[in-house]
């Protein structure tokens, strides 16, 4: 008889309320691959948007879906040449596979052995399950999409969430000049990541706003919330600037603009990097709020509000 597990999952797509939590079959582990046994898993707006189907003609989809792409959790089970992880190791990774359908939100998932990377060890599961994602989008967003130089100024937007609030301290990393936009009352939190400057993206002149701190203009802005804030923030680019978004796709920006969307894969010897980085107290996971496998729609539902400061985490 198969092993068995509870999951979050959902049959269609649709709001939070499809989610139902079920017990399924474990996946039968393939060449290469690892059983993890889950101890964490990171909750992002993806999550929503992939349920709801705005990414169904991007993504490949299989139903039922067990949402869910950042976990930290154990090997317990190795398959046939997956041997750079013992059993018993700690890992995490992000888990998006090419056809969306067994996701983390689970008490186990198999997963392609490449996916992984040692867990940050000097902190918590929750904070460890947070970084994939948010982690690699944004290192990948500044470091190689952006070309981030020590010395330029970065203006992001949506900036206390979980990319954003990485994204500051990456930045810091690299010695750039970082501009942090985002709700006021949020202002000290991303002063307290290494934000040199905060602004409040309601504020009725947002290109007026940033001209003040940085009358030069902007190297590289990185857009972490699109819509109304990204237009109001576009003339501050430099002439010579960069634009790389995780949301918006490039519909009606002018040509010109040295523009770069970003949708990341996996990626395990960038979250290596990252896991020293988390080590050594360089890079710091905001956990603002856990809840257990059985709530997991209620954890959407507050991603989903866009008002999320760092990392919401469903603990197993």
């Amino acid at each position: 008889m198969a092993r068995q597990m509870q999951a979050a999952v959902y049959d269609e797509f649709g709001g939070p309320e499809k989610i139902q939590i079920r017990t399924l079959d474990v996946p039968e582990i393939k060449e290469g691959e690892v059983l993890l046994r889950i101890q964490a898993a990171g909750v992002n707006p993806v999550d929503n948007a992939v349920r709801e189907g705005y990414l169904k003609n991007f993504l490949q989809h299989t139903f039922p879906i067990i949402p869910g792409w950042d976990v930290a959790g154990i090997v317990e089970e190795r398959g046939f040449s997956a041997r750079r992880f013992a059993v018993g190791d700690e890992v995490y990774a992000y888990a998006r596979r090419p056809v969306v359908q067994n996701g983390t939100f689970a008490e186990y998932i198999v997963i392609p052995e490449s996916y992984l990377a040692k867990r940050p060890e000097n902190i918590g599961w929750e904070e460890a399950a947070g970084i994939p994602l948010v982690g690699l989008t944004a290192y990948h967003s500044l470091y190689e999409a952006g070309n981030l130089q020590a010395g330029q100024t970065v203006l992001i937007l949506g900036a206390s969430g979980g990319v954003g609030s990485l994204g500051i301290q990456l930045a810091n990393l690299k010695g750039a000049r970082v501009l942090a936009v985002a709700s006021e009352k949020n202002h000290a939190f991303m002063r307290e990541l290494g934000a040199e400057a905060t602004i409040d993206y309601r504020q009725p002149d947002l290109a007026a706003a940033i001209k003040r701190i940085a009358p030069d203009g902007i190297d590289l802005i990185f857009d972490c919330a699109a819509g109304e804030t990204l237009m109001q923030a576009l003339p501050s680019l430099k002439p010579n600037g960069k634009l790389v978004s995780i949301l918006h796709q490039g519909e009606g920006l002018d040509p010109t603009i040295d523009f770069k969307y970003v949708f990341v894969e996996p990626n395990s010897t960038q979250l290596e990097h990252l896991r020293e980085l988390a080590n050594t107290g360089r890079l710091k996971v905001h956990v603002s709020a856990k809840y257990a496998l059985a709530d997991t729609a209620e954890a959407l539902r507050q991603i989903q509000t866009k008002h999320t400061t760092g990392k919401i985490i469903v603990v197993m």
